[in-house]
């Protein structure tokens, strides 16, 4: 069967007129995406497009699979000017089509559809890319009520590390999970990312990834820099590598124990450069991503991108139906470089004014020091074409003078297209039906082996073994964001209740060495892993009773959502991620039966962590049955990627509708 191609936009006087004489007949259904002002006057949002065809017994043929269409009978045809005129439309071997119109039970017209003059007839699905981003069969229509429109887009993540090939956080997580979920969901999808060599058995990662044998040369900092790129497909997505020998050093992405890489402006700019090209030039699985990409750039790394996309591609008529998308995974980082730097970026002059900051007073090294920067996280607010959080608290936040790093006016400026939207999580690895680190299995449905994992856990960390006593767990970075200097001075109170503490991370010295302290000065009731050991970090997901996180500011937060699929109750700081996350315990709502998931707690101070941490030992202790119905309304929380897959395309279809960035 011919598939429909639309190749003229009618207006809606034309389509009302020509609709008067239509019938309704039994159909199959695929739907396009509709223009945005006629979404509102619709019950779908979508114009329904059929292309109808009768019995190869009746002598009509399948007809023509045309672009044109006849004003008067709404013919389907295919001609040029060199083409003969239409046929007459009795011509049984050409058969007409009339438009018809769809009504829903209040009469309101909802879409049209195309109709042969008479005989049974099915509707063909459209398998052509009908605006330029690619249109997905509609399966399983039993109604039009049902239907629904998938539309595929070409996506291309930029990002400074993604798992499992380079990761140091949630950033990881993200570009190493969202891309696969995106792509099952039928998107063509593209992570660009650098392909980074330390010398240790990390470099394994990119064994698989081929040399694309493309050299490209860059013009930036002065000078010419070759880079290449490297390429592997995997479950579904085009992993593409950037290689540059900046990227081969002993460290992690972004420094080594002497501190952050004083070149990183330099890496992550050749990064973005490398990331506006590969569309247009890598021919992944035989044939370009095109210049209809959207484009989505995590943090300042990244930030480039949008600018790139907006002063120096769309000027000469290149990716000028792009979109780019900025993902703020934390606000802290911003890429800020004296202005002098500038000029290193290959930018026009006159874009200088996107990237420029000028630090407050007070923030200023000495009294001649100007204040003066380029701020690329900052360029990149202004030029992209929509915003996005890792949660609806963070979007939030970071319009506050709290929150905003200095950068609160621009984004409150930008809230018409600021959205926040909550990370999945790996339901694969984190899943304590089946998790392979884990002493016992268990599930929703049978919780029994969750006490074997605590009794494994305290046998391994040689903590007495007592399955009846509250056992208290923290994982994360030792620093001043996650709260630990908090935990600290609440530790004394803490261990004076008959309880057992775990923690388990790495970061600033100061708390490392508290922690050896610690558990020296508290041999049976505390253990502090020094490190980070993935192992570990799921054995005491599953094996604690409560999970601590006192946070003074959480983007998003992923191990209060590995707790709760553990049935393991976290008790939080109410910030960003955590605030969204965590439902406060209330075992009065719903006539007595409860709900919630756990405690939140502010304002961020010892005494409220602790008033918070009471409440959850003593529910533990006393109230057995409350605390199973918390266990399982955590498990039954859907924190996957999928879920978080379809509020993306949500905001794909936003960006669509919306005009580019035009400076």
């Amino acid at each position: 069967m011919e598939s429909l191609q639309v190749t003229r936009l009618l207006s809606w006087k034309s389509f009302l007129n020509t609709a008067a004489k239509a019938g309704t007949t039994r159909s199959r259904t695929t739907q396009l995406g509709f223009p945005p002002l006629s979404k509102k006057a619709t019950k779908n949002g979508f114009l329904m497009i059929r292309r109808s065809f009768t019995n190869a017994s009746t002598g009509s043929g399948s007809g023509s699979s045309s672009g044109g269409t006849d004003a008067v009978s709404g013919n389907i045809s295919s001609h040029d000017s060199s083409s003969p005129p239409v046929e007459d439309e009795k011509d049984e071997n050409k058969p007409g089509y009339l438009l018809g119109q769809e009504k829903d039970g209040s009469g309101l017209v909802i879409g049209f559809h195309l109709i042969p003059h008479s005989g049974d007839h099915e509707v063909i699905d459209s398998s052509k890319d009908i605006d330029g981003y690619g249109v997905k069969k509609i399966e399983d229509v039993e109604g039009e009520d049902k239907a629904q429109t998938r539309v595929s887009y070409n996506i291309v993540f930029v990002t400074a590390e993604a798992a499992p090939y380079s990761k140091t956080g949630g950033l990881g997580d993200v570009c190493g999970s969202l891309p696969v979920a995106l792509a099952a969901r039928g998107h063509r999808v593209m992570v660009v990312s650098p392909r980074y060599l330390n010398g240790t058995a990390a470099d394994e990662n990119f064994t698989l990834a081929k040399d694309l044998g493309c050299c490209m040369k860059i013009y930036c900092f002065g000078g010419e820099q070759e880079i290449a790129f490297f390429h592997e497909y995997r479950e579904g997505v085009d992993w593409v590598f950037v290689d540059h020998p900046s990227y081969h050093r002993p460290g992690n992405p972004y420094g080594d124990i002497n501190g952050a890489f004083g070149d990183n402006q330099f890496r992550y700019t050749l990064l973005c450069y490398a990331a506006c090209e590969a569309p247009l030039v890598l021919p992944l699985g035989g044939f370009t991503y095109g210049e209809k990409c959207l484009f989505l750039v995590n943090d300042w790394h990244a930030g480039l991108v949008p600018v790139l996309l907006a002063s120096k591609y769309r000027p000469h008529g290149v990716y000028k139906d792009a979109r780019s998308i900025l993902v703020i995974h934390n606000l802290s980082h911003q890429g800020v470089e004296p202005a002098a730097t500038y000029k290193n970026l290959g930018l026009p002059s006159e874009w200088y004014g996107a990237l420029e900051w000028v630090f407050p007073t007070w923030a200023r090294t000495h009294a001649l020091d100007t204040g003066e920067a380029v701020n690329v996280l900052k360029g990149a607010i202004v030029t992209a074409d929509r915003l996005l959080t890792v949660s609806k608290g963070y979007s939030w936040e970071i319009t506050t003078v709290e929150g905003g790093y200095g950068l609160h006016e621009i984004l409150s400026s930008r809230k018409s297209v600021l959205n926040g939207i909550t990370n999945g999580i790996d339901i694969t690895e984190w899943n304590p039906s089946s998790d392979e680190h884990i002493a016992s299995h268990y599930s929703i449905d049978d919780l029994s082996g969750k006490v074997q994992c605590k009794i494994a856990l305290q046998k391994e960390l040689g903590l007495p073994i007592r399955p009846d006593c509250p056992l208290i767990g923290f994982i994360g970075r030792l620093d001043y964001q996650k709260g630990i200097d908090l935990i600290r001075l609440a530790a004394p109170e803490i261990l004076a209740d008959d309880v057992q503490f775990v923690m388990l991370g790495s970061g600033d010295p100061q708390f490392e060495s508290w922690m050896r302290d610690t558990e020296a000065t508290y041999k049976d009731k505390y253990r502090g892993w020094v490190g980070f050991n993935v192992p570990i970090s799921h054995r005491i997901t599953a094996g604690c009773d409560i999970l601590l996180m006192p946070s003074r500011f959480e983007p998003c937060g992923l191990n209060q959502l590995y707790a709760m699929r553990y049935g393991t109750i976290p008790v939080v700081h109410a910030t960003g991620g955590l605030r969204d996350t965590v439902e406060n315990f209330n075992p009065f709502a719903r006539e007595g039966r409860g709900e919630g998931t756990g405690w939140s707690f502010l304002p961020l101070s010892e005494e409220s962590m602790l008033t918070a941490l009471r409440f959850a030992i003593r529910t533990y202790r006393e109230h057995k049955s409350s605390w199973e119905a918390l266990m399982r309304r955590g498990m039954e929380k859907d924190y996957t990627w999928e879920n978080a897959a379809i509020q993306y395309e949500q905001v794909f279809e936003w960006a669509s509708i919306d005009p580019p960035y035009i400076h």
